[in-house]
């Protein structure tokens, strides 16, 4: 609980739940009302973090003045807001007029930056969109999709969300402002959801790409050589395999120091630290990590303990005979004479 509520603005991420940061992920596990759009981000992503008690209002079924209404009321009864923006909340999304709007109503304001949907593009194609002559990335949203021609014209690379069914007119665009229609570009749609589509294809190539996977929503487009996909050389060494030992990597002095502590934590509590309650947002995050982290040194295994009976003693065996047993001679006393 906050003295005069707060709304932080996260960047959720281009759509896989994981790919959330730790502290829009702590964000929504503090709020008291999540702003989201199922559409935009993954479900995951709200159900793993909020709250149980938590409102979830589905921003794509509210007015924009029911949303000032929340924020009323949440600067009103001193509560935490989260509005869930896909993808880098600090680089689009519309948040500078509803940041203004919150700082106005006299709430404590704060954008979560968060993985942008170029990064994770540029990241699954394995390309640094950077590297180009000029050095640069032009990224065009569809509020600024007019100024196609111009930043055509600086043949750097361009990054450009567009929807799927005016592809026509930004091909149109591409190449009135410079590029061939050999210039590469990647078609970038849903990355890192299950359903992503990824494809490279050309300027000249883009539209008959569009139609053939039914793109009608806002796609991202990666347009210059910088997304050309690499040619695969297969060595020959390849085919051949060499039996040779695998070197273990040695261990730094920070990477020792880092598992000492590791393996030395514990969850007491510190004293004279304040007792607060565990949080959701990092107890799934540890639950993760201890999931996929092994441990230094695997104990071996203790042996089985194999309990044999003592052999008991056999008793004599007794063998009968055939044979007659031969009668011992019995002693006779002598006689006593008469006299």
């Amino acid at each position: 609980m906050t003295t005069t509520g707060r709304v932080s603005f996260v960047g959720a991420g281009p759509g896989a739940a994981d790919l959330i940061t730790l502290r829009g992920a702590r964000r929504i596990a503090e709020a008291d009302v999540v702003i989201w759009a199922p559409a935009a981000v993954d479900a995951e992503c709200v159900r793993e973090h909020a709250r149980a008690d938590a409102e979830l209002v589905d921003f794509s079924r509210v007015t924009p003045e029911e949303i000032t209404d929340l924020y009323r009321r949440a600067a009103a009864s001193r509560q935490t807001v989260v509005r869930l923006h896909a993808g880098d909340a600090a680089t689009g999304g519309g948040v500078q007029e509803q940041h203004d709007l919150c700082v106005r109503l006299g709430l404590d304001v704060e954008v979560v930056p968060g993985v942008s949907v170029v990064a994770a593009a540029a990241a699954k194609i394995g390309r640094e969109i950077t590297l180009t002559e000029a050095s640069s990335t032009v990224l065009i949203s569809p509020e600024s999709s007019e100024l196609v021609v111009e930043f055509a014209a600086l043949q750097t690379t361009m990054a450009a969300t567009v929807s799927g069914a005016r592809t026509g007119q930004f091909v149109e665009k591409l190449l009135e402002g410079g590029y061939s229609e050999q210039t590469p570009v990647v078609v970038a749609y849903k990355v890192s959801q299950a359903d992503e589509l990824v494809v490279h294809t050309t300027v000249g190539d883009l539209e008959s790409v569009v139609k053939k996977h039914k793109l009608y929503r806002p796609t991202l487009f990666l347009v210059g050589a910088a997304v050309k996909a690499p040619t695969r050389r297969v060595s020959t060494s390849a085919t051949t395999s060499v039996d040779e030992p695998i070197r273990a990597a040695r261990p730094t002095r920070w990477s020792r120091r880092a598992a000492t502590r590791i393996s030395t934590r514990t969850d007491e509590p510190v004293p004279g630290a304040a007792v607060t309650e565990p949080n959701p947002a990092w107890t799934a995050v540890e639950e993760i990590q201890q999931s996929v982290r092994k441990p230094a040194e695997e104990p071996a295994p203790k042996p089985k303990l194999t309990v044999v009976a003592a052999e008991k003693p056999k008793p004599p065996t007794v063998r009968a005979s055939t044979a007659t047993a031969k009668k011992k001679p019995v002693a006779r006393k002598p006689k006593r004479s008469a006299n």
